[in-house]
């Protein structure tokens, strides 16, 4: 898949961050797809299917042709209560309920939702490897999926599946808040995945809210520490008339070996703007005073939860 340097992430469609206009939402995709952007990340566990439901609605007055869609398997929710459920069986049936939502025939990148919460489980990740994987490529036989990849925030889950999996049966990587201006740690294992055909795809620039002007929201599971010198950072950032989204979007964008930057909005104006960021040369020098600000807080990360 030739991707987009900036991918559009759903998570936002439902409803994770904030609450939002359902309308606007929607136009937020039309908006991404109209700029270029031809990969949408959604998975059934945000907002508990809402996610999907929302970017269905939108996906149905889109050319197929126009976007990759990619989504998930193993994470779930209802009622406000977290699932997981990586068996063979739950994944195929997902996959289905999910084009269902999408009002689409086919998902062109399949992945394995956060595999370290499997690892926490009765055999481990390679229950992964040995359930989930398998079932994921009877349905690309099929054509009922293109690629298959996995997702985690602890990058060692995502090598050790690799290592111990048969070749191609992952075809790319999902992280999230580890190329970013607090924590670049995505670029330690760029080799082992290239040396593999593996694509890489990276989330969540802004961390989460943490480099943010608005900050982070009350879940967000990064120690206080981290929290405080983020917020230092972006008050750095604004006396220096160079807003902390700006350098986020431009220091995440910057890495050619990752196919796409992924983050999420339910606003068609932050679209544009972010676009934008990317059109302007990045300030090398505020990115290493922001740097300097984190401190010893730099590749500080949290337990996913």
């Amino acid at each position: 898949m030739e991707v987009s340097e900036l991918g559009f992430g759903a998570s936002s469609l439902g409803g994770v961050f904030h609450q939002f206009d359902e309308h606007h939402g929607i136009d937020a995709v039309f908006a991404a797809v109209e700029a270029g952007i031809n990969i949408i990340d959604v998975s059934p566990y945000y907002g508990h299917y809402k996610a999907e439901t929302v970017l269905g609605k939108a996906l149905k007055d889109i050319p197929r042709d126009r976007f990759y869609l990619s989504t998930k398997v193993g994470r779930y929710g209802k009622d406000g209560v977290n699932t997981w459920d990586y068996s063979a069986r739950r994944a195929k049936e997902s996959v289905y309920e999910s084009l269902e939502r999408l009002h689409i025939d086919y998902i062109d990148l399949i992945n394995v939702h956060d595999i370290e919460f499997q690892g926490r489980m009765d055999k481990g990740l390679q229950y992964i490897i040995d359930e989930t994987l398998p079932a994921l490529h009877e349905l690309k036989k099929e054509g009922v999926v293109r690629h298959v990849g996995i997702t985690d925030l602890q990058l060692e889950n995502l090598q050790w599946v690799i290592e111990h999996a048969e070749p191609g049966m992952v075809e790319s990587v999902m992280n999230f808040c580890h190329y970013c201006l607090c924590d670049d740690k995505l670029a330690d294992f760029l080799d082992f995945f290239e040396e593999r055909g593996i694509g890489v795809l990276s989330a969540s620039p802004f961390s989460m809210g943490l480099l943010t002007e608005r900050g982070v929201p009350d879940w967000h599971p990064a120690p206080k520490p981290l929290v405080e010198a983020c917020r230092r950072a972006a008050d750095h950032c604004r006396a220096k008339g160079y807003p902390i989204e700006k350098l986020a979007m431009q220091f995440a964008c910057s890495n050619a070996r990752i196919a796409s930057t992924v983050f999420s909005t339910t606003r068609p104006e932050a679209i544009r703007t972010n676009l934008a960021y990317l059109e302007e040369p990045m300030d090398e020098q505020l990115v290493q005073e922001v740097r300097d600000i984190i401190g010893d807080q730099l590749r500080v990360s949290w337990e996913n939860t």
